[in-house]
């Protein structure tokens, strides 16, 4: 792993890539550029750029008809109002039709910090994945984050990335990271136990079956960076393989990534699983890493987990 990096300040970079590349991208912020990292692309194309103010439902409804115009909108403000004040248009006006909307949200997860429980989106993968016709992505990194903008870009249909405040580890190598929309990314093979992780998590999943390893634990680990459509395949083979999963989250256990693993698995190959998020309970005001550990989001919870689940 090599330097760290915000997933939103690899996404205000490469939007202003796009900007050069392809003159119908139009970006759209909440009167947040400087956080979003959207404030960029507005100084670089500002006949592109709308500010539509604290008016999250304006914002997606606005983007909704540059669609329909044959622009390519990315929707940018934090992910708790992204999803929550701006649910209902996202699903009527952008869903419903399936029109091509990217709704790009930063701040998820406990990590926003000190801004608290308010401000702290841990059902936002929840709330989109249950919409028809959404895509839903989260990337790791700030590599994968740049090479999933671009793939989306390319893609005719909504979607919802969810990325972070804070800088998390490089995990992926610019020069040859390829990322697919719905196909997840084996990190490490094992036998033993697999790890199934997204967003932030997945270094820290790393950092587990490393941990592991010493102790003669050999676990798989996987990058899930779609939640939706997820990827059937390599949670199935996953599982047949190694007898065991353990999911990594940084969202609420309920409706993100443990739950759309454990239906996947129901329907294909049953085993014990269990789930690490936060346990059906809001956040509250602190600094990032002190709340990963609060909520039980760290390399030792991980590593605790996989022990568990292989007694």
């Amino acid at each position: 792993m090599s330097k760290s990096v915000a997933t939103r300040d690899a996404y205000g970079e490469v939007l202003v890539e796009l900007g050069k590349e392809n003159d119908q991208i139009v970006v759209l912020d909440a009167d947040l550029s400087k956080s979003t990292k959207t404030y960029d692309f507005s100084k670089a194309y500002p006949e592109r750029f709308f500010n539509i103010g604290i008016a999250e439902q304006n914002l997606v409804g606005m983007a909704a008809g540059l669609s329909t115009a044959g622009k390519i909108p990315f929707a940018s403000t934090f992910a708790m109002f992204a999803t929550g004040r701006a649910f209902e248009i996202i699903r009527n006006s952008v869903a419903y039709p399936k029109l091509n909307v990217k709704i790009c949200a930063t701040h998820a997860g406990l990590t926003v910090g000190e801004d608290g429980a308010s401000h702290q989106a841990l059902e936002d993968i929840a709330c989109m994945r249950a919409i028809p016709n959404m895509t839903v992505i989260v990337p790791a990194d700030g590599v994968e984050t740049k090479a999933a903008i671009r793939a989306i870009a390319e893609y005719n249909g909504p979607v919802y990335v969810r990325m972070g405040r804070s800088a998390v580890p490089t995990l992926n190598d610019e020069s040859t990271y390829k990322f697919e929309i719905g196909k997840g990314v084996q990190l490490k093979e094992g036998n033993d136990v697999s790890i199934i992780a997204t967003g932030i998590m997945v270094s820290k999943a790393m950092e587990a079956a490393e941990k592991l390893a010493t102790e003669g634990i050999n676990a798989r680990v996987i990058n899930i960076h779609t939640i939706k459509p997820i990827d059937k395949d390599i949670i199935a083979k996953a599982a047949q393989e190694t007898g065991a999963i353990v999911t990594v989250e940084e969202h609420n256990i309920i409706g993100g990534l443990g739950s759309a693993v454990a239906e996947t698995l129901v329907e294909t190959h049953p085993v014990p699983v269990k789930r690490i998020g936060t346990m059906d309970t809001f956040g509250e005001s602190g600094k990032p890493n002190e709340l990963l550990e609060k909520y039980g989001l760290t390399v030792d919870a991980i590593v605790e987990a996989v022990k568990g689940i292989k007694k």
